[in-house]
């Protein structure tokens, strides 16, 4: 894909926002959207185009790139009146890079098909720094010829890429892994709450799990926010409870059990009704410090 290519981007959210900037900054002319105008702003600022409707920005770019919050997004800026569909040109691609149900995917590959629209399902594994510092871990899939003319735009945004299928295969992969990353922070919560109430000293504790046999990337991220106790959210827990919901809804249409996943899921919705919806998802483990008598365990 040649640094010419117009790219257009739906999404400036926690994520969308500097992955957008990374494909700008790599030299792709990029023009974004998204239904709150103020958000973009700092793209507007540093160079990139705004459109003011989904049309303008999907019959002007050979590229739609989209980091969206949930199935009804997805929805509303492919296949809905005035989404994007409507106005893109047969051969452009579409890459949806959101964490979606792999249902509604499957619908919106029928309806590029129909279109002549390459589509790529594209989510990412990483932080909000991954996705500044461009080091995401892309797996898409969809027409592995398309993933491969892409590469230059993946490269821009992450540092491991990898192709992973033909169809919906990229969204079961993402909804793994975020149902390993919830029950990593459920565990976790567990463990420090038993060793705390036992009267481990907090930071040791943490430094010797991170050093451990159970320590992994995502543990040695975790270690200095849960040392501070600041919880301010990377990934909030709201969205982890979204995450886990698109997961057992895939489960139960593939009857699969998953009896830990749909435990914690319990869990999720605890944090969202003691107000603690908006902190970052390894707050869990102020959850299971009031569940055990250690003061409200808050931590704001």
């Amino acid at each position: 894909m040649a640094h010419d290519t117009k790219v257009g981007w739906i999404g400036v959210g926690m994520m969308g926002e500097p992955m957008a900037r990374n494909v700008m900054q790599a030299g792709f002319p990029l023009t974004v959207y998204n239904r709150t105008r103020d958000k973009v702003r700092d793209l507007e600022n540093d160079g990139a185009g705004v459109a003011d409707r989904i049309a303008d920005l999907a019959s002007d770019c050979d590229v739609l790139v989209s980091m969206i919050s949930a199935d009804a997004a997805l929805e509303a800026i492919t296949v809905a009146d005035g989404g994007a569909f409507a106005a893109m040109s047969p051969g452009s691609v579409f890459i949806d890079m959101s964490t979606v149900s792999p249902a509604m995917s499957a619908r919106v590959a029928v309806a590029a098909k129909e279109k002549g629209i390459h589509y790529l399902r594209a989510p990412v594994s990483g932080s909000i720094g991954l996705a500044a510092a461009g080091t995401l871990t892309i797996f898409a899939s969809g027409p592995e010829a398309v993933f491969e003319d892409s590469r230059s735009l993946f490269e821009a945004m992450g540092a491991k890429l990898f192709h992973v299928g033909e169809a919906e295969e990229s969204r079961f992969l993402k909804l793994s892994i975020n149902m390993m990353v919830g029950i990593t922070a459920g565990m976790m919560a567990e463990a420090l709450t038993l060793s705390e109430k036992g009267g481990v000293d907090w930071n040791q504790m943490i430094d010797i799990i991170g050093s451990s046999a159970v320590g992994s990337p995502l543990v040695g991220y975790k270690v200095d926010a849960l040392k501070n106790r600041d919880f301010t959210p990377a990934f909030p827990a709201w969205m982890m409870s979204k995450d886990f919901d698109l997961a057992l809804d895939a489960a139960r249409d593939e009857s699969i059990p998953l009896p830990i996943t749909s435990l914690v899921r319990q869990h999720w919705s605890a944090m969202e009704a003691t107000g603690r919806g908006e902190m970052d998802f390894f707050a869990y483990v102020t959850l299971m410090e009031h569940l055990s008598g250690l003061g409200d365990g808050a931590d704001d």
